[in-house]
């Protein structure tokens, strides 16, 4: 611990993008042959043209500047999807750092962000969300609940957590079953049980609405970018699927960014509300 008070912040931080940009590769690789059959130790190769990467290729966020988004042998795109999720990866952990105040906790919390990184793009690319991945979660969700308790024992803060994890979960839960599956799927209610046990009560409720907050401006942020593009405005497409009002989102991507905003941030909905109204 004495490490940690001598060393300046910045030290730290510079340490973690780095580890998460190294991170984030592997997440990619990961999200990439997960429930192929495909083995993680494989070398990597283009899409297209099955070329083996050498390892000037193989850099982080580097690389893929370093080649203008294409393949160095077939000149076929790269999607941007690779170098997104690194660099994702890296800012968040760089985040982890800044905000976490016990630097035990980083290591765990490393491990709670990557596993969000991997459930967000899944979920984009397949709308769905395995199981697997919650379960990790409510692994460590337990591990830093039994860190919380150790440091402090409090019976009634471990029962407030799980009554947020039973709000969140019986919140998406109803509206799964009202709607018959059409507004959220039942992965988003096993989602949000161990982020709400995460946060805690009452800490919950910012969280809930500030993932919806967050999927409503995005989602007319590319409706509006994508009708300005398809009008010829602008040359840049988006790389996802056209979206309309009427579309299907995947939600689990907004609930995981107002969960990363209210246990890293620390941000409040109802002190937000009234200093906007007051």
């Amino acid at each position: 611990m004495e490490l940690f008070a001598i060393l300046p912040l910045y030290y730290f931080q510079i340490i973690a993008f780095v580890w998460g940009v190294v991170i984030g590769s592997f997440l990619n690789v990961y999200i990439y042959r997960f429930h192929t059959g495909k083995s993680l130790s494989g070398s990597s190769h283009c899409l297209s043209c099955q070329h083996s990467l050498s390892w000037f290729e193989l850099f982080p966020l580097l690389s893929y500047l370093g080649l203008g988004g294409r393949c160095r042998a077939c000149r076929a795109y790269i999607p941007v999807r690779y170098f997104l999720v690194e660099l994702l990866t890296a800012l968040l952990f760089l985040l982890v750092v800044t905000t976490v105040v016990q630097p035990v906790l980083w290591p765990l919390w490393f491990m709670v962000v990557s596993i969000l990184v991997v459930i967000s793009v899944y979920d984009l690319y397949h709308f769905v969300i395995p199981d697997e991945f919650v379960w990790s979660l409510v692994v460590m969700a337990a591990v830093l609940a039994s860190y919380q308790q150790y440091q402090m024992f409090d019976v009634w803060l471990l029962l407030y957590n799980v009554l947020a994890a039973v709000l969140s979960f019986s919140f998406f839960a109803g509206l799964w079953w009202y709607s018959s599956g059409r507004w959220n799927g039942f992965g988003d209610a096993k989602l949000a049980v161990p982020l709400g046990f995460i946060v805690g009560f009452p800490a919950v409720f910012s969280m809930l609405v500030l993932s919806f907050w967050i999927g409503a401006v995005l989602s007319l942020l590319i409706i509006a970018y994508q009708y300005a593009q398809k009008r010829g405005q602008l040359s840049y497409r988006l790389p996802a699927r056209h979206l309309t009002i009427k579309s299907e989102v995947p939600f689990a991507p907004f609930l995981i960014l107002g969960f990363l905003v209210v246990a890293l941030l620390q941000i409040d909905v109802l002190s937000l509300t009234s200093y906007v109204l007051f």
